[in-house]
């Protein structure tokens, strides 16, 4: 999954892509460079930030939507409000990614209502706003799979296939860095609730907080961390860098697939 961010504030690649053409033409690098899906995000939620409007977040997200639905490759929106959903799935997104795990009202009908969307359900302690001030668990694997668990029963309650939903531990979101590193140690334990894991390690603080490397200066850092999440059972890896990501990717799957003989 190739991270495409029409924000001016994202923690990465704010303001490089907030014209909807500096968004396509970097969704098509994407593409070229053999992405699988794209995702588009007009709302920053990096620690600290603060929500948009509809419309705002509308005129970012819906063009560029528009202006790369037509090389065909699969389209998810990061959003959590139900405004931009219905528009978004209009426009042709086929996923909408959910950093509130649909608790947003209106959210939750919104998904049910359409029958073909899939939607990925992430773990996140606190809010955006808040979410780094004072993060604390009792067990922090434990307790990111209940909630999981229990937004997958409600959302299969509120006639969400379990087959259209993908789940996210939400690394960096209200959590520390001992806390995310625990949570990729013990990955694996999430897929006993059979539901797809997405991964998004993609240069995030925690990579920056082991290395000391500025953010734009993290490729090292995140495609090993996206490596052990696929090894630990991740089905997608939500990045910025594709090509390096999926080079590192096939090769993973050349050497665990190979049948030569010791």
């Amino acid at each position: 999954m190739g991270i495409i961010n029409v924000t001016p504030d994202s923690f990465s690649d704010g303001g490089k892509y907030l014209s909807a053409q500096q968004a396509i033409s970097h969704g098509k690098k994407l593409i070229d460079e053999g992405v699988d899906i794209l995702d588009i995000g007009g709302e920053s939620t990096r620690p600290g930030s603060h929500p948009v409007s509809v419309s705002d977040e509308l005129a970012r997200v819906i063009p560029v939507l528009k202006g790369l639905s037509k090389y065909g490759t699969p389209i998810s929106v990061d959003t959590s409000k139900p405004e931009v959903m219905k528009q978004a799935i209009d426009s042709g997104a086929i996923m909408i990614n959910d950093v509130h795990a649909l608790k947003n009202p209106g959210t939750l009908e919104t998904i049910a209502s359409h029958p073909d969307i899939h939607v990925c359900l992430m773990h996140m302690q606190g809010t955006p706003q808040n979410m780094q001030m004072n993060p604390q668990y009792r067990n922090i694997v434990s307790e990111v799979k209940d909630f999981l668990q229990q937004r997958i029963e409600i959302c299969i309650k509120a006639g969400i296939e379990r087959h259209r939903l993908i789940i996210d531990p939400g690394f960096g979101f209200g959590k520390t860095l001992q806390h995310n590193l625990t949570l990729l140690n013990h990955l694996e334990q999430l897929s006993t609730l059979k539901i797809p894991i997405l991964a998004g390690l993609s240069r995030k603080s925690m990579l920056g907080a082991i290395t000391g490397n500025p953010v734009e200066q993290r490729i090292h850092e995140s495609i090993t961390a996206a490596l052990l999440a696929i090894i630990k059972g991740a089905k997608i890896i939500r990045v910025h860098d594709v090509k390096a990501s999926k080079d590192a990717l096939t090769t993973l799957t050349s050497i665990q697939n190979s049948d030569i003989n010791p």
